[in-house]
């Protein structure tokens, strides 16, 4: 093979056999080591599989005969599992997705941050991995003169029409569904994305699973909603869990989902929550974690890792709404916690006072500026906790972090590639990673989430 040529045709079939999966949940064969990602295959197995496409260092491949199953392989209990492209491992039982993810745990460790030696625990996973939602987002469209309401197939903006989903939570189910009717009754047209008409985009729905209230969340293209009275009563004749009905206003041609107006069109602005004996006020726009039950297994996980006795100053950055912040406080002397969102914070202070703590302090703007600032007024850290999003920290924060020497660093992360390229950094600072734990927050996803401790060598 010639360099830069592909050992493979399009259009043409071979014999494989499966080793790994993709981020996205796709088999990965190999053929004279070129790669070809097949969705629906699993490692172990063997098949023959047609070339649909071919890149310049890669490949897509169809399955057209499975030889040898993987002894992990189920029948997916969704009926639209292989159209919706909201989870990609139903197809794979509990057991195996908890094993593959702790591999590409352990792996992307030793490939991406050279850290082979590192103790990566077995993945935490859930008693029962189903109904686990608490958050049901999903776009509007129109079909045959109807309202579809359902998760985007694979690669595309095709609304696959959904009646329930086995990872949310069964009123979740019930509101979207119950508030699509209604508005298909009361003359609310679909949001036209491509020629941009049209007025129902979304329909969110969000639930406290510890205190059954729900909210519904209408998100429109125009400030009117036509027989709006009309849908308020009906949607609360749903279910008396609802204690909350609000209108998001997005006009802009853009897949963002929500807009910069909200209004509470009945009820509350906040429904509340608890993680552990936490409260949290949710609003329709507050980022909440939507699996409340491992991410109390999570925080507690950072918690345990902070290794806090009372005495200790603990920064968080990226707090967010003040979660893992307030689990750190009931431990520590005194937590400062950061977030570039301002509604975040104002989120953040707002929980802090609805669980009477004194001991946390809240600021807008970005970690690797703001924590700068407190070391020069005087805050030193002796524990970090950091819980970035899936691009990982800024290359700025990690050098503060450098700087600062705090005795332990806590990584929460939700990209473990991001993960081990961080903790490469911090290892060549002068940091030690001893050991990470796996949780399994999205179970039937490709997704995981790790707690990750790290102490200053001495």
């Amino acid at each position: 093979m010639s360099k830069g040529t592909a050992p493979i045709e399009k259009n043409e079939t071979y014999h494989v056999t499966f080793h790994d999966l993709t981020h996205d949940g796709a088999g990965v064969a190999k053929v004279e080591g070129f790669p070809i990602f097949v969705a629906g295959a699993l490692p172990g197995e063997t098949g023959v599989i047609k070339v649909v496409k071919v890149k310049k260092g890669y490949a897509f491949g169809r399955l057209v005969e499975l030889q040898q199953e993987s002894e992990y392989r189920v029948e997916s209990a969704c009926p639209i599992y292989k159209q919706c492209g909201g989870c990609q491992l139903q197809h794979m039982s509990y057991e195996g997705q908890l094993q593959a993810k702790h591999k590409q745990v352990v792996e992307v460790l030793a490939r991406i941050g050279q850290l082979q030696d590192v103790n990566v625990h077995p993945v935490l996973g859930m008693d029962e991995p189903w109904r686990y939602r608490n958050k049901a987002q999903v776009p509007v469209g129109e079909r045959e003169g109807g309202l579809v309401a359902g998760f985007y197939q694979q690669r595309s903006h095709d609304i696959i029409n959904m009646e329930e989903c086995l990872i949310q939570e069964q009123i979740n189910d019930d509101l979207v569904q119950g508030a699509k009717k209604i508005c298909e009754l009361n003359g609310v047209r679909a949001y036209d994305e491509e020629r941009h008409r049209g007025n129902l985009r979304h329909i969110m729905v969000r639930y406290g699973q510890m205190t059954g209230e729900a909210m519904v969340v209408l998100v429109t293209r125009e400030n009117k909603l036509p027989n709006q009275e009309k849908i308020i009563e009906e949607i609360r004749k749903i279910s008396p869990n609802i204690k909350s009905i609000v209108q998001n206003v997005n006009n802009k041609k853009t897949n963002v989902i929500m807009g910069d107006v909200t209004k509470v069109l009945w009820g509350e602005e906040y429904i509340y929550d608890y993680i552990g004996d936490i409260k949290f006020a949710i609003s329709a726009r507050s980022f909440y974690q939507v699996n409340p039950k491992q991410t109390k297994v999570l925080y507690e996980q950072a918690l345990n890792y902070a290794e806090l006795n009372g005495s200790e100053t603990v920064i968080d950055a990226y707090c967010g709404i003040g979660t893992i912040s307030l689990f750190l406080a009931q431990r520590a002397k005194r937590v400062y916690g950061v977030e570039i969102v301002p509604e975040a914070i104002s989120d953040a202070k707002r929980n802090a006072k609805i669980n009477g703590m004194e001991n946390v302090d809240f600021a807008v703007g970005e970690a690797e500026k703001v924590i700068p600032w407190w070391y020069a007024q005087g805050i030193r850290a002796d524990v970090l906790v950091v819980d970035p999003p899936r691009k990982g920290c800024d290359d700025a924060l990690l050098q503060t972090i450098i700087e600062m020497k705090p005795k332990r660093v806590v990584y929460v992360s939700c990209n473990p590639a991001t993960l081990a390229r961080d903790l490469r950094v911090l290892e060549d600072g002068g940091f030690k990673t001893i050991e990470v734990q796996p949780v399994d927050m999205f179970p039937h996803t490709t997704h995981v989430e790790c707690v990750a401790q790290i102490i200053l060598k001495v």
